[in-house]
Order: structure tokens, then C-alpha cells, then sequence
């Protein structure tokens, strides 16, 4: 979940990521023995979807201050998942690969959260649900400081946070069927035409939530943008991996696009009801946040949708 949606692009100064200007021999990922790796879906997302692809995040600052710093530097090493870096400071090395049952200490259902935000979903789920493990994977460290500090907090042990690049999270770092439920609550909607193509939810993102999750395992979405719910929708219902687990519910009155269209509250105003349906209630798992609440204030309308994986 996104508190602080992006809207301008990266500044040059501010980017860790390797210079444009390097040699391509330098960049490309190497084994012990200097040997060029074979691309993976890992190294693609580090080396060539990272940049020479749009990626749905932009990074503003990630400066730390007072309580927040302190919680980084107190808690960081037990509840940060201490990634090996490929390219940027986001990426994931092709090669590593995320053992939840060390890292808890247990093995339980684990619950992935992408683009956490400030953790208040997060942080929420994992004190209601004490038996189930959750990792929360975002690019904006102030946000993870804070989602430490609420863990910290609330003394919980079954959170961790990961600063990491989703797509690489989910085509490498992540093992096959080890995940229960992946959750993409509010992502940026990049709702200007031209910067459409940086959504995060696409075609291609499909495969990689079906490659992580268990059979029988689901994906959660919310958005408050319509344009942006029905091309979730529309990636689900594509996607042979899975099913729509409230297909045709909430159609013409009941449907919260028809609402949007009549309040023409982010789209072309319209008496047009929505005939084909298939949206979630609301996930009662996820806390009303502040984010969620100011979208209401503002009279947009809250999409869910849910896709069990085949």
C-alpha cells in the first residue's frame, strides 16, 4: 500500500542504481569465477525489467530521522530480511532465496503484503492472526522504519519487512508454492494515460503471484481508482492460474464501478451500469487506514477483488 504515490521521476542524483555509462560486461551479473550468470527472472527484473522496463515505483526520500532512525538502527539486523543486492539497492540477488521457516522459527502460513506502506495493514493482520507469518516488501525505507516501529511495538514476532523490487521478489526470491496469500493493497495507479504502462498490476504480474502461492491459495487487491480496478480485474480474469472468487457478484446497482461512473469521481461520468460484476467485499482483514480513509473523504469509490489460485 502506497501512503506517498509517486508522481515524479527519480532524480539521477539520488539513484543507486549502477551508472548508465557502465560497460555492459561490468554490469551484467557474475559468477565466482567471473563467468557471465544465465539470465533468470531475477537477473532480468535486476538488470534489464528494473530499468530497461518501467518499474511501478518511484523512490523519493529515504532519509532517516529521530524514531525512526532509532528503530532502524535497534531493530533492523532481527526484523529487516537481510537481502543480497544484484544491481540496485531494491534488487534481489537471482540466487537467493527466502527460507521463511529460519527466519520464524516456524513453519506457519505466510502472508505477503506488497508495497506495505507505513505497516498499518500489516502490522493489524499479524496481531489478529498470531498462527500465520507475514512479510511485508516495500522500496520506501522510511515506511519500513515505521512498519519496525509498530512491530517493535506491539511485540510481535511473526513480521518481517524486506526493502526489495516486487516482481524480483516474486520470480526468484520467493520459493514455488510457498505462500498463502499475497496482498496488493491500493498500489500507486500511475492514473495519468502515459504513465499507465508502470502499473504494477499487469499481465505479467500474474504469473509471478501464481508461481509464489500455494494450490488454493489467494490474491487480494484493493484500489480506489476505477480505471485501475477493471484492469485488475480484467489480468485475473485473463489469467488461466487462476479464479475469480466472486464472478458475476455485485453487478448494476450493487457494483461499486457503477457507483464510480455515476459519480464520475475519476472517470467519464456515466448512468452506464456495470453489467459484468465480480468484485469483493471489502476484506474485513484489512484495517480502515488512513490512506483508505482519505479516499473516502474524497468520495472515491473502494474496489476489492479476490483470485483464488487453481
Amino acid at each position: 500500500m502506497s501512503e506517498t504515490p509517486a508522481s515524479v521521476p527519480e532524480s539521477p542524483a539520488t539513484a543507486t542504481d549502477a551508472p548508465a555509462t557502465a560497460p555492459a560486461d561490468q554490469r551484467a551479473p557474475r559468477s565466482q569465477d567471473g563467468t557471465a550468470r544465465p539470465v533468470t527472472p531475477g537477473s532480468q527484473a535486476a538488470e534489464g525489467t528494473y530499468r530497461a522496463q518501467p518499474v511501478s515505483f518511484v523512490r523519493r526520500g529515504t532519509r532517516l530521522q529521530g524514531r525512526r532512525q532509532q528503530a532502524w538502527d535497534d531493530h533492523s539486523d532481527t526484523l529487516a530480511v537481510d537481502v543480497p543486492r544484484h544491481i540496485a539497492d531494491t534488487s534481489v540477488h537471482p540466487e537467493y532465496v527466502f527460507d521463511a521457516e529460519a527466519e520464524f522459527g516456524r513453519t506457519a502460513p505466510l502472508v505477503v503484503e506488497i508495497g506495505s506502506g507505513l505497516g498499518d495493514a500489516v502490522v493489524h493482520a499479524a496481531m489478529e492472526n498470531p498462527d500465520k507469518d507475514f512479510l511485508a516488501v516495500e522500496v520506501y525505507t522510511p515506511g519500513l522504519a515505521q512498519t519496525i516501529q509498530k512491530i517493535v511495538a506491539k511485540q510481535l514476532t511473526n513480521v518481517r519487512v524486506v526493502q526489495a523490487n516486487a516482481p524480483e521478489v516474486l520470480s526468484t526470491m520467493l520459493p514455488p508454492g510457498s505462500v498463502s496469500q499475497v496482498w496488493v493493497f491500493f498500489p500507486d495507479p500511475w492514473h495519468k494515460s502515459k504513465h499507465n504502462k508502470r502499473r504494477m498490476v499487469k499481465d505479467t504480474f500474474a504469473p509471478l503471484v501464481a508461481r509464489v502461492l500455494v494450490p488454493g491459495g489467494i490474491w487480494r487487491l484493493a484500489t480506489d481508482w476505477s480505471t485501475y480496478a477493471e484492469q485488475m480485474q480484467q489480468v485475473g480474469q485473463a489469467s488461466t492460474d487462476f479464479t475469480n472468487m466472486h464472478d458475476g457478484e455485485r453487478t448494476g446497482a450493487e457494483s461499486p464501478l457503477t457507483e464510480a461512473r455515476l459519480s464520475g469521481v475519476d472517470c467519464e461520468q456515466s448512468e452506464d451500469p456495470d453489467a459484468v460484476g465480480g468484485w469483493a467485499p471489502r476484506f474485513d482483514g484489512r484495517i480502515l487506514t488512513s490512506f483508505e480513509n482519505k479516499a473516502h473523504k474524497a468520495g472515491r469509490v473502494i474496489f476489492d477483488l479476490a483470485f483464488r489460485r487453481n
